[in-house]
């Protein structure tokens, strides 16, 4: 069958799907030095469609998986790129077309695949007990060999991890190895069943807690204090009658209620309260602090629907400025009976969603958090970049949560920013000392371009240019060099 992707409108120009892999050895750098701290990996993940979706309204989330991966040593940085061949890749390419239908929607696939995995393993990645592991927050963990990227297959924790669903989000303590993660919709399709996995740092399952939430919501990041765990139910929804009739899982509900689930770290299912309020959208999460009776959360959040092709229930149009991403800080009194909450807007004039962390501090008290945001004031050369302008990520942010001030990095005039990730100076620097890794779209090039960044003054410290554009990212990882297996060089 012929592949074919002009009948797709998000396949146009510098989107269109890149389906290669590669290898680059010794990458050019064209700005700066690559600082000799940096010893150890970032990698990447994200959809790229191998075929072209079923459907041409589908969600960009349901492209096929594919792993990049950064290696700095000494100065200089390797680059390797492969597709997650997951159970769903090789089913498409054995008859060479798209058998998958709609986002989270088995009921729109071809019948020749109905029981086939349809996890695509493009979403985040987390480094733990000495594996590498891809994850999609419908499947379990696609575990992938840290040098050759190669795809070892899906795994559940020595038999212990009994939920057919894993969240891209899960949290690891620094201090403990300890990682607090979750499935959600865990009684099939359309429940809103919830299991909590606490999973010790050699690998080990070392208890459980199950409970309900107050209605099926996308609960794709929680935060997680040094006591309390929060799940944010929110009114992205689903439900059996829409995916019976062939729709994709998601719909926005802007009737429903916004709840934050607190769990005790220590707690069990009868432990959890609810604490409700107004329509938001709550995709990702900073961190939470627990200081006394009250519990803290630094997030990104809109006040609707933050997902265009995410329909919404009642017909309605996509609302942009509704969906607007702002960080808020949302504070919960443990000790209210009221069970409602409040919020402040922290930064109005930085809208983004890809918040991020010095990941040492994940779970314990903190100050800064990094996040590239669309700062309205900068600059973009439409005639040499094309109409990209209010579409892109043009800046990277420091976030100071103690003090409210903010420091940025610009990437240029013709310059999109993927999400960035955080690598310590060294390992016992302080917090935020180290660097910013991400990808820049450059537009008027169309190729990519590594950016480091100084986490501390938010300079740019090198750049690296790509002979060619790279998949489109949604997550990424810096791991530094000892915590994961290498091959002899």
């Amino acid at each position: 069958m012929t592949v074919n992707f002009r009948g797709d409108p998000t396949a146009v120009g510098y989107f269109e799907p890149t389906r290669f892999e590669a290898d680059v050895y010794d990458c050019e750098v064209t700005e700066g030095s690559i600082p000799t701290e940096l010893d150890g990996t970032f990698y990447r993940v994200g959809g790229d469609w191998f075929y072209p979706p079923k459907f041409h309204d589908d969600s960009p989330f349901n492209a096929d998986g594919y792993v990049t991966m950064f290696r700095f040593s000494n100065g200089s940085v390797d680059y390797r790129g492969r597709f997650v061949r997951t159970p769903r890749y090789l089913a498409d390419a054995k008859v060479r077309r798209q058998l998958f239908g709609y986002y989270r929607n088995g009921r729109t696939d071809d019948p020749s695949v109905r029981g086939v995995s349809r996890n695509v393993a493009n979403t985040n990645l987390i480094a733990h007990a000495g594996k590498l592991f891809a994850l999609k927050e419908d499947s379990r963990p696609m575990m992938i060999d840290p040098d050759t990227l190669e795809t070892l297959g899906e795994w559940d924790f020595h038999g212990d991890y009994g939920a057919p669903t894993f969240t891209a989000h899960p949290k690891v303590d620094h201090a403990t190895g300890e990682m607090i993660t979750y499935g959600y919709e865990v009684d099939g399709d359309a429940s809103n069943a919830i299991a909590v996995y606490f999973i010790d740092k050699g690998g080990r399952v070392t208890r459980s807690v199950r409970f309900a939430a107050p209605y099926v919501s996308m609960i794709h990041d929680i935060a997680v204090s040094e006591k309390h765990i929060v799940f944010p139910v929110y009114g992205m929804v689903t439900n059996a009658e829409r995916l019976q009739a062939g729709k994709i899982h998601w719909g926005w509900d802007g009737s429903q209620s916004t709840y934050y689930g607190v769990l005790p770290r220590d707690g069990s299912a009868k432990d959890v309260r609810w604490f409700k309020g107004p329509e938001r959208a709550v995709v990702h999460t900073f961190n939470a602090v627990t200081r006394g009776n009250k519990l803290v959360m630094e997030a990104p959040i809109s006040d609707s629907n933050p997902f265009p092709f995410f329909p919404n229930v009642d017909g309605s149009p996509f609302d942009r400025a509704r969906g607007r991403t702002v960080v808020r800080r949302v504070t919960l009194d443990l000790h209210s009976r009221s069970g409602d909450w409040t919020e402040e807007i922290l930064y109005p004039d930085a809208p983004g969603a890809l918040s991020r962390l010095d990941d040492r501090y994940i779970t314990h008290p903190y100050r800064y958090g990094f996040m590239g945001f669309a700062d309205a004031t900068k600059p973009f050369d439409t005639a040499r970049g094309g109409e990209m302008r209010g579409r892109i990520t043009n800046s990277y942010g420091r976030f100071d949560f103690a003090s409210g001030g903010l420091q940025a990095f610009f990437a240029g005039d013709v310059h999109g920013l993927q999400e960035c990730s955080f690598a310590p100076r060294s390992a016992g620097a302080p917090e935020g000392d180290g660097f910013l890794l991400g990808v820049a779209s450059n537009y008027a090039e169309r190729n990519s371009e590594l950016v480091v960044v100084d986490a501390t003054t938010l300079r740019q410290v090198a750049r690296v240019r790509m002979p060619f554009r790279l998949s489109n990212q949604i997550h990424g990882i810096y791991v530094p060099s000892g915590d994961l297996p290498r091959a002899a060089a």
